[in-house]
Order: C-alpha cells, then structure tokens, then sequence
C-alpha cells in the first residue's frame, strides 16, 4: 500500500474507492465551483513570512474550542452524508477525533444519529450542528436530543435558507441512499470494497430525522420532506429562539459579513465559524479566508473567531489563525479520510495536520500560535527591487 504523505493522498484514495455519485457530493460545490476554488486558491496565494534566528524547540499548539480543549487548534467540521462513504461512518469520525484529542461535530444530515454516535463515545462531549427546519417541533426535538446526548455545543447554520444547487448531484442522481440509475449501479459495482463494506452500516437513511415524521421511514418520501423544509424565514429572532432554547455553548456557523459577525456577538453567540458552507451553497462568495480579518476585527475579542474553508495542511492553520482566529474546523479533509480508510483515514488526516503544524511553525520560527506578529501572514511580496 502506498505510503499516505499528505491530505491530497487520501482524497485520492478516496476518488478510487468511492462509487462517482459519492465522491462528486463529498469534493464538488454549488453551480460553477467558483467559491470551492477561490477557498483552495486565496488560502494558496498567501505568504508566510519567516524569522530564522528564533527558538522553537518548544511550541503550543493546544487551544479551548468553544469550551471545549483541543490538541491541536482544529475541530473535524460537520459534512452530510458521511456515513455513505464509510460503514458507520459518523460513529467512526467521532471515535477518531476523542482518540486524538480534538472536538467532533455531528451534521443534522447525518447517516448515524446523534443516540448512534453519543453510544460510540461513551457519552463523552461532542458538538451537533443544526439545520433549521420549517416544523418546529422537529427543531426542539432535535435541540433536546442533543442536550440530552451531552453535546457541549450547537452549531447553528446560518446559511441555508435554501439548499444551493449542486450541479453534479442533480446530473448523478443523488438521493439517500443513491437512486439506482444503470450508470450508478454499475459504478457501485465496480467499487466492490464500498459496496461490501455498506453492508455493515446501522442506518441507509437519515439517522436524525428517520423517527422525527411519520413518512421517515419511506427514504424518498424523507428526502423530498427535507428539502422542502429549509426556511428562508430564518432571521435574528430565529436565532434568539434558538439561544432561548439551548443553555450550553451556542456557535453560529456560516458568518461572511463583518455586520453579521456583530450581531451575533449580540444575539448571544459564545463563538462564530467564518464559513462560506465550503462552497456548496452561494456560488460566487468570496472566500472565506479573504473575508477573516475584516470579521476579526469586528468583534475583537467579544467572541471566539473560528474558521472553515480551503483547510488542506497544517500550514493553512497558520494563515487562518494569524489573520484572525482562534482555531479552525476541518469537513472535506476528514471526511477524505474517512472515505478512504475509516477510523484510521481519519486519525491519519489529523496527524498530518498536527505534523505539518509544527512544521510550519518551526520554519516560520513560531513557537505559540496565541500571539502571530502581524505581517507574517501577508500576501506574496511584489517581485523585483523596489
């Protein structure tokens, strides 16, 4: 078996594992891509300016996540569908993120349930995140079955007042679980170690929502509910029901806009993720790294700054936290992991991020990550003398 060197290794075994539907719902983005590769290509396009006469021989990398500690400043971000790509996928990422010592959260549009993976971490903290619904009874039911699972945190998606159309899903039929075209029977056939390992998943559907209506069991007549169930009503007092409701730690996720970031300092928020939905909902958002700093400096230091989108190496870490946040989650690179080995795969992306980290820092003669001097995170120098 090859040797895994980095996180593009594993999205490359994940491509050949996967049957196409599956792997193109993981990697791909709404409409053009635009947003996908302008997170991919601006986190790139930032320098790391470094200082070589430092002592690194000791460096922190701990941090506290919304209350929570993490080894290292990262947090596996919360991606539907997992459990398609891995046997009990959910349950997996989250054995391997306590294994680690970084948070884990769940998707509302999760294989496993939130009871699934609680029962697979032995009730230890964990976060869940939440779509809004239209049905409030489903949205305080499922509020209360995360508290009662000893979730720490509620990551409440702030961007979905629709469902951004994906192009490849609609061209390949995605559906939970995938529609039984020819062509994706046929590529299922081919991928013989997804399909054989499939067989030994607890749940084909929707774990969270299967129990929530009477047509939850029927996996089409559940799709067609949920789809039919994002609210464009969604506003400021949506989320002040929310933080009437949960009494932990509560994280609006999906803020791009410097007012938003305010108003969520006022609505009560214990942390922010500047997240642009890792390009899968507006297509022709800026990336979500350009938009950091502004955000930043919004809020200063009256809530947590955390950050998702383009996150691909432990260096990427770096950019993000020396423009402003605190720590950063990660969905597509662990969930590549995942895909492409389990549990393992998992563990394997987390400690190539925590590798590369340290790394990164000690080339770029950093031993904290609390206090980057600013100007090492910059844009490429013009070229030529000045």
């Amino acid at each position: 078996m090859s040797k895994i060197a980095s996180i593009f290794d594993l999205e490359d075994k994940a491509r050949k594992r996967l049957p196409g539907v599956l792997f193109d719902y993981i990697h791909g983005g709404s409409e053009q891509q635009l947003t996908v590769q302008r997170n991919l290509d601006d986190m790139r396009a930032l320098a790391l300016r470094q200082h070589s006469l430092r002592n690194v021989a000791q460096r922190e990398t701990a941090v506290t996540m919304a209350g929570d500690p993490a080894r290292i400043p990262l947090a596996i971000g919360p991606t539907g569908l997992a459990g398609l790509t891995w046997a009990n996928g959910e349950c997996e990422a989250a054995r391997a993120a306590l294994q680690f010592g970084v948070p884990y959260c769940l998707s509302t549009c999760s294989i496993n349930s939130i009871e699934d993976v609680a029962e697979a971490i032995a009730h230890k903290p964990f976060w869940f995140q939440l779509y809004l619904m239209k049905d409030k009874k489903v949205n305080e039911s499922l509020i209360r079955r995360a508290f009662d699972a000893n979730c720490s945190a509620l990551v409440l998606t702030i961007d979905l007042h629709t469902q951004g159309k994906r192009w490849a899903d609609e061209k390949d039929g995605l559906a939970v679980p995938p529609r039984l075209t020819p062509k994706n029977v046929l590529d299922m056939l081919v991928h013989l170690p997804w399909l054989a390992g499939m067989a030994g998943s607890r749940h084909h559907n929707f774990g969270n929502l299967e129990h929530e209506i009477k047509e939850g069991k029927s996996v089409g007549s559940l799709s067609k509910w949920i789809a039919e169930q994002f609210d464009p009503t969604f506003d400021e007092r949506t989320v002040r029901w929310v933080r009437e409701k949960w009494q932990r730690k509560l994280i609006l996720k999906g803020v791009m806009h410097p007012d938003d970031a305010r108003a969520a300092v006022d609505l009560g928020a214990d942390a922010i993720i500047v997240s642009n939905h890792g390009g899968r909902q507006l297509d022709s958002a800026p990336s979500s790294i350009s938009v950091l700093p502004m955000i930043a400096d919004a809020v200063g230091s009256a809530t947590q700054v955390l950050f998702d989108g383009g996150i691909r190496t432990g260096g990427d870490i770096v950019k993000a936290i020396g423009l402003g946040a605190s720590a950063c989650l990660s969905g597509r690179a662990c969930l590549y992991g995942l895909a492409a080995e389990g549990r393992e795969g998992v563990l394997c992306a987390l400690t190539l991020f925590e590798q590369e980290l340290h790394d990164c820092m000690m080339l770029a003669g950093l031993s904290s990550l609390s206090n980057i001097p600013p100007g090492v995170v910059t844009a490429q120098p013009p070229l030529g003398r000045r």
